[in-house]
């Protein structure tokens, strides 16, 4: 078995709804016992549509209505730099499909500085990256995240952290501003590989055949500047949350199936 291959555990479910059904209440109960030791929960969140379908699941589900989101910070991996309350934008998904259903103290959503707030994108860069420090972790000027949920695109990039480009090297920094991105639109904010992989978990949801080629390179131990998804690592755990058509490459002992 190639190295790395152990370290990660994949679970799959039947179909994109299915695996939102199954990620949902994994989400929910981690939040959960985090709260119940008596401590604040930080969760990343991600965009996309998987990204979007688990936290309408979670909104649907039950247990939410249950939790002190009060004690729950919401962040984000990456954003697009367009207007507040623009549908490209992250956290409007996340909004319309969780946020804003659930009690969550405004304060507790910690989104980046739109295209329309004034700042120039090094600026919103800059001024997430100071958010982020307000809640140090262990490791490093930003909080240590429960879990950090993450998509995984095609061509196997992860937050705004793409192929074969500066910033998945860059690691003095915990966020930085992307131009010319190769998926529109061309300007972002995202988090670096430091950041993403000092999260106790982290979670990535991908579905779709045209990911299947994407996450197995990932597993199989490919180089994190080739391919993003390859080189992140949860320090307690780290799990590939996909359905039957993204499993097409994943070996067997690897596998878990949810139906």
């Amino acid at each position: 078995m190639p190295e790395g291959w152990a370290e990660k555990r994949v679970i799959i479910s039947s179909d994109p709804a299915a695996l939102a059904e199954s990620v949902a209440p994994r989400f929910l109960s981690r939040v959960a016992k985090r709260i119940d030791e008596g401590k604040l929960a930080h969760i990343s969140l991600t965009g996309g549509s998987m990204g979007a379908a688990v936290l309408a699941a979670a909104a649907r589900n039950p247990r939410a209505a249950r939790i002190d989101w009060s004690r729950v910070h919401f962040w984000w991996s990456d954003e697009r730099f367009v207007p507040l309350g623009h549908a490209e934008r992250n956290d409007r998904q996340a909004r319309d499909a969780f946020l804003d259903v659930v009690e969550i103290p405004a304060e507790n959503i910690h989104a980046t500085l739109g295209s329309d707030d004034g700042a120039d994108l090094d600026t919103a860069a800059a001024a997430y990256a100071d958010e982020l420090a307000r809640f140090p972790g262990a490791e490093g000027a930003w909080p240590s995240f429960d879990v950090c949920f993450l998509g995984v695109g095609p061509d196997g990039h992860i937050a705004s952290l793409f192929p074969d480009r500066s910033e998945i090297q860059i690691t003095d920094r915990s966020v930085v501003a992307v131009r010319d991105s190769p998926k529109p639109p061309p300007e972002r904010i995202t988090m670096t590989r430091p950041v993403i992989n000092s999260s106790k978990r982290v979670w990535l949801v991908l579905a779709g055949a045209d990911k299947a080629a994407a996450l197995g390179l990932a597993l199989a131990g490919a180089s994190y500047a080739s391919v993003p998804a390859a080189g992140a690592k949860g320090r307690k755990r780290t799990t590939f949350f996909v359905d039957e058509a993204a499993a097409a490459q994943v070996p067997p002992d690897l596998i878990d199936r949810e139906y």
